[in-house]
């Protein structure tokens, strides 16, 4: 259980590395656009080859599979929403996020949980089912959250958050991701396959409805058309991975 921690901890310890990056250096709304494609392209490959892959060869048959993508896809969607209705919905806009009587504070911090958790609970149900954590899939979410985190930075100081502030909320996020990843381990472990393979699946179809309702519409309006160079260059880092892992 202290390795589910450990392990969910270090993956989202990036969003306060990202943070810190944005503090230091001054980077351009198109690199960041740019950066952004990256870190889409990297959790496209773990969704297909980490996620719906294992989930396929886990289940009995491919409803569960089915299932789980839009269980996933629904559950973000109707979070999304209600984010979106609290003033979180430009959280990973670069160019300023401002406080709006005090609700989009915790509407974006709601809403990036909301990006994190389900990646997070596949880091602890992956070491369960196999007695150690998935390099390819670590490293996936550890690269995809400095893209998210830096873009999300970058808004927040434009909007006049204080640096103490947003890096006190993104320590705290990570604390959550790491909670959220010893939950992974400790609620599945006697879970049928089917169980399992939804659940790989859920998070699938959660972070693919994130992917396309956050984060690649900031990436393409910011980095333009080369985001889909990008986007290929981090599906295939993070397929490379895989390969070797």
């Amino acid at each position: 259980m202290s390795a589910a921690f450990g392990w969910g901890l270090l993956a989202a310890s990036s969003l306060v590395i990202g943070a810190v990056i944005a503090f230091l250096v001054r980077i351009p709304l198109r690199v960041i656009g740019l950066i952004m494609g990256f870190g889409a392209g990297v959790l496209i490959s773990a969704v297909a080859f980490d996620l719906v892959e294992e989930a396929a060869e886990k289940s009995s048959g491919n409803g569960w599979v089915a299932a789980g993508l839009f269980a996933g896809c629904a559950v973000f969607f109707l979070g999304d929403r209600a984010i979106d209705r609290m003033g979180g919905g430009a959280r990973k806009d670069p160019t300023g996020v401002g406080d709006e009587g005090g609700s989009s504070s915790l509407s974006i911090v709601l809403g990036s949980v909301l990006d994190g958790v389900p990646e997070s609970m596949v880091i602890g149900l992956t070491i369960f089912e196999g007695g150690a954590v998935g390099a390819a899939y670590l490293a996936a979410v550890f690269i995809s959250n400095l893209p998210e985190s830096i873009s999300a930075t970058s808004g927040l100081v434009a909007g006049g958050w204080e640096k103490s502030r947003i890096l006190w909320m993104w320590v705290g996020i990570a604390l959550v991701s790491a909670v959220a990843a010893l939950a992974g381990y400790g609620l599945f472990q006697d879970s049928s396959p089917d169980v399992v393979a939804f659940v790989l699946t859920f998070a699938a179809g959660a972070i693919l409805t994130m992917l396309a309702n956050t984060m690649m519409p900031e990436a393409f309006e910011h980095g333009g058309k080369w985001v889909g160079i990008m986007t290929t260059l981090g599906f295939a880092t993070a397929f490379t991975i895989h390969l070797l892992d």
